[in-house]
């Protein structure tokens, strides 16, 4: 009888145990753990990653993005400049208690960060190897952006949730994770087995490279070489292997038009479809072309290219009223300027102080609504390696790299970028041909190829695009070091602000980074920033490691 009686009680308690995990099961189904982990499609996640290389939009955080940054990093180029007088990135400033310059931390921590760990860990559970190979790609994209930019940042630490403050690494720490992530992704990027499968990874990859592997490892080749092209500073450049690094990674990037890494837009009447640069979502408006460029493209340069007229001119610049290429200088804005000589602004608006775009769309180039938005160019890569091949003593190599960089960016216009171009100004074959005949630009022999030659070529070939390279580049030459081959500047009469034009507080130094995102450091991370200098006024004039000698 007990033992009945004791039977009874553990079946009851059975029962009543499935009952509650029955009921237990339905209300968890029914009212899901909001902080529980929910695995996500990861052919969802990616494409908004993706789009985050150029500019992010909405949920992601509107303004991230290379092209956010663009804007006003390109004054310190002086690819263009606004309207305004002694403005403040014209003079080489700094952010101030603002965001401004802060895309790309954003970018990298807030829109990749914990999007592109997820897109690894379930992509490795589901054995999705090419999305893992993609995330650890561009992972390793947003690591070499963004200490290029800043410098010092946060690296071992980044992902850790318990944290709320977090120590900075060394610019060096960086770029040697940065190589090591490149290298898990070629692996995983060249594995055929569990569920790889080009056709699913173009659902995420719809508007990069649309699921092709092969084009994406080109991609993380481009990585590599620009992560060793940007050391040519160290006095180990040749030694180290550096220069031979930059030629074999370069070499196994993008050499064809085809392998461009772009950022790709459908258009239409929101903005996340669209160019951040285009007249739909507003942000060039007020944005002018500088002297600097228009010299140099149109022949009034007198240490480069001089007198030869750019047939790319009309791709890239604006006319003004006059069918003329004019320009401002980047701190005077308008100043002294005839309203007859403004150009207009990049949406095609004849109107000298106008920031809107015409009735009629009449855009070019990358400043397009739905213009293709480049990353990587196998351009670039033709640039990367003529300077390192004239560095390692092989002017004839050279020679050949710098005409097919020249060449690339010549067929990238007319294929890409032909719309709105008149058809009396657009590229011909004879014109193209005309151009590279010129030994003003492409010298008769090897030894006449200068360092001043590659930059200024590579200067135009990365117009509007590529400002963090370009940018790279002008820092590792200090802006005005002389080419050891003529003696005279590399970026032949680029002229800096200075005196009143220069920026107080930069206390006489031109800029050589900028400061971590505010929103998130300067209100967070105090002891760091001050343990960094990034507290002091001139932060921005701390020249990186990848630039000094």
């Amino acid at each position: 009888m007990k033992n009945k009686f004791l039977k009874s009680i553990i079946v009851l308690g059975l029962i009543g145990t499935i009952l509650m995990v029955s009921c237990k099961k339905r209300i968890d189904d029914a009212y899901q753990n909001p902080n529980a982990a929910v695995v996500e499609p990861i052919e969802t996640i990616l494409p908004s990653i993706i789009g985050s290389i150029s500019a992010f939009y909405s949920a992601a955080g509107t303004g991230y993005g290379l092209q956010s940054d663009g804007i006003l990093l390109g004054r310190y180029i002086q690819y263009w400049t606004t309207q305004t007088t002694q403005e403040n990135y014209a003079e080489m400033g700094g952010t101030g208690a603002s965001d401004n310059t802060g895309a790309i931390w954003g970018a990298v921590y807030y829109g990749m960060g914990q999007n592109l760990n997820r897109i690894v860990e379930w992509g490795t559970q589901q054995q999705k190897w090419d999305y893992v190979g993609v995330a650890q790609a561009l992972r390793a994209w947003g690591w070499l952006e963004l200490t290029n930019q800043y410098g010092d940042g946060i690296l071992k630490e980044a992902f850790n949730t318990s944290l709320q403050q977090f120590h900075y690494d060394t610019q060096p720490e960086f770029y040697d994770s940065c190589r090591a992530i490149c290298f898990r992704a070629l692996g995983n990027l060249s594995r055929t087995d569990g569920a790889v499968s080009a056709t699913n990874l173009a659902i995420g990859d719809a508007y990069f490279y649309k699921g092709d592997v092969n084009k994406w490892k080109k991609f993380v080749y481009g990585i590599l070489a620009r992560s060793y092209a940007s050391l040519t500073n160290k006095a180990n450049y040749q030694s180290s292997g550096y220069a031979d690094s930059t030629i074999k990674y370069a070499s196994l990037a993008m050499s064809a038009n085809a392998d461009n890494a772009t950022s790709k837009f459908a258009g239409g009447n929101t903005s996340q479809v669209n160019n951040y640069y285009g007249p739909f979502r507003g942000n060039m408006g007020a944005i002018r072309q500088t002297d600097y460029i228009c010299n140099l493209m149109t022949g009034l340069n007198s240490g480069a290219f001089t007198g030869v007229f750019d047939p790319r001119t009309p791709y890239f610049l604006r006319e003004n009223s006059l069918n003329q290429y004019k320009g401002f200088v980047t701190w005077l804005g308008s100043t002294n300027v005839a309203a007859s000589d403004y150009p207009q602004n990049f949406w095609g608006n004849a109107t000298a102080s106008a920031t809107t775009a015409p009735a009629v769309d009449n855009s070019r180039y990358i400043f397009q609504n739905a213009a293709e938005y480049p990353i990587m160019t196998a351009s670039e890569m033709q640039f990367i390696l003529a300077e390192a091949y004239l560095r390692k003593g092989n002017p004839a190599a050279a020679l050949t790299a710098y005409t097919n960089g020249i060449s690339l960016n010549f067929d990238m216009l007319t294929t890409t970028y032909p719309t709105n171009v008149p058809a009396s100004l657009s590229i011909t074959p004879a014109s193209k041909a005309a151009y590279l005949a010129n030994t003003a630009v492409v010298p008769a022999s090897a030894a006449g190829l200068t360092l001043t030659h590659i930059l200024l070529q590579k200067y135009i070939a990365l117009y509007g695009w590529g400002v963090n390279q370009t940018w790279i580049d002008m820092r590792r030459f200090h802006y005005i070091d002389a080419d050891p081959a003529t003696g005279k500047q590399v970026y032949a009469n680029f002229t800096p602000p200075s005196g009143i034009y220069l920026i107080s507080t930069n206390n006489g130094k031109f800029v050589y980074r900028c400061r971590p995102r505010y929103n998130s450091e300067y209100l967070y991370d105090i002891p760091e920033l001050t343990r960094i200098g990034a507290e002091n006024a001139d932060y921005n004039t701390l020249e990186c490691w990848f630039s000094q000698k």
